[in-house]
């Protein structure tokens, strides 16, 4: 694991979270806390403890991108309150996923073509609302290009972002596009200036088909007006300005665009992201609760259920707003392990376990194993964007103690590997 990365613990001073705190302690990684009373926290987690973000209501709201930029994964654990107010700053890097009705006007990007050094060349950028992948709506780059008046090349531009893009913590951009069989570039700026040198790479396309194209960042090379500038600083992904994709007849230093043709050309885009390469391991580790999806669930007897099932509506929908807070981590994009424990207890660790996924396990588990799942999730990428239910195989009713002259040997790994990401994590299909 990349150790110069802070990881962040929220509800750090609960049962799971100062456990997981005291592990990753253990192993020697930066820790980040997040909590509601800074006194007590320090009290229960030492006066070293970093308390960047203080937990108090009206600080958490003002809490920006800069704060969690320098984090590696986040580990959320079972603090109601603090889940809803960092969400928004660990959405998954996303640069472009075409909607409905998006009018022309309100689109980031925006034609620049060779008219600016007098060609006649021209493109748009559109919505198609039935052109995608699966007949959904998809970005349209399109136009006409021609060499007439030394020109050659038409391009789209997003606006200068108000805040530069950090990506320091990816490995480059995904396009995903049904190509022509030609030939186009990725252009990336770190400069608000508007005729500035642009981090350049270029892709194939196969035609008529839809793929994936990865565009690391490695492979840009600083270019301005289709030359290499030798003496540019490198790129730097912790500053990303505008984007802009372009179709040519130039490559670089003189060498020319093999598929170039004349003519009409366009270049459906469903989605620019960033990626991070393989193997993933999660950057979000969320504890949740077995029993989130059954409150709803037609013909389940309810008297066989844990009480938080049985009077989820006496508590306030805790269990269905906690559904909610997972299904808006399985959409942010962001890679991630929702672990979904059974009754927590204060027993020792050391029982075997039983993973399952479905919402259907009922039993125990003690709380100084949940950490440990937890902390083993980060480094795992059998864990990655998978939800799955925990339970010990020490029934509910037998207490657990460990012999102190024969203690159980610590796990190292989690059993993930054989669970699903398309599980339907206990939803009707």
């Amino acid at each position: 694991m990349d150790t110069s990365r802070i990881i962040l613990v929220a509800g750090a001073t609960g049962g799971v979270g100062r456990r997981v705190v005291d592990l990753l302690r253990k192993k020697g990684l930066p820790v980040r806390v997040l909590v509601r009373n800074e006194e007590k926290a320090r009290r229960m987690l030492g006066p070293d403890v970093d308390l960047s973000l203080l937990a108090q209501r009206k600080v958490i709201l003002q809490i920006g991108p800069s704060i969690v930029s320098d984090m590696f994964p986040v580990v959320l654990s079972r603090a109601p309150g603090l889940r809803s107010n960092i969400k928004p700053f660990l959405q998954g890097i996303k640069f472009f996923e075409p909607e409905v009705g998006t009018s022309s006007r309100e689109l980031p990007w925006g034609a620049l073509d060779d008219v600016v050094m007098g060609g006649v060349s021209e493109s748009t950028f559109l919505i198609d609302p039935n052109g995608g992948e699966n007949g959904g709506p998809t970005g349209l780059f399109r136009g006409v290009v021609s060499t007439t008046n030394n020109g050659g090349f038409t391009s789209i531009r997003t606006r200068n972002f108000s805040i530069p893009e950090d990506l320091s913590a990816y490995d480059g951009l995904e396009l995903r596009i049904k190509g022509d069989g030609r030939r186009y570039k990725l252009i990336i700026r770190t400069s608000r200036d508007w005729d500035t040198v642009g981090y350049t790479t270029g892709f194939d396309t196969v035609k008529d088909q839809w793929q994936s194209v990865h565009l690391p960042f490695s492979s840009l090379r600083p270019i301005f007006r289709a030359r290499t500038i030798p003496d540019a600083p490198p790129f730097n992904p912790s500053e990303i300005i505008s984007l802009q994709l372009m179709f040519s007849k130039f490559e670089y230093d003189g060498k020319l665009n093999p598929t170039f043709v004349e003519g009409q050309f366009q270049l459906p885009i469903s989605t620019i992201r960033a990626y991070m390469k393989e193997p993933i391991t999660p950057r979000f580790v969320h504890v949740s609760s077995a029993g989130v999806t059954r409150p709803d669930r037609p013909g389940l007897d309810l008297s066989k259920q844990p009480p938080a099932v049985r009077m989820n509506k006496e508590l306030g929908f805790i269990l269905t707003y906690k559904l909610k807070g997972e299904d808006l981590i399985r959409e942010s994009g962001i890679p991630y392990t929702i672990v979904r424990p059974c009754a927590l207890t204060e027993e020792p660790a050391g029982a075997d376990l039983i993973f399952d996924q479905g919402d259907n396990i009922t039993g125990k588990i003690s709380r100084e194993e949940v950490a440990r799942i937890c902390v083993a999730a980060i480094e795992s990428p059998y864990a990655c964007d998978k939800t799955f239910e925990v339970k010990s195989v020490i029934p509910f009713s037998e207490p657990y103690t460990v012999d102190p002259d024969n203690p159980p040997q610590k796990k190292t790994t989690i059993c993930t590997s054989k669970l699903s990401k398309k599980a339907l994590q206990g939803k009707k299909a």
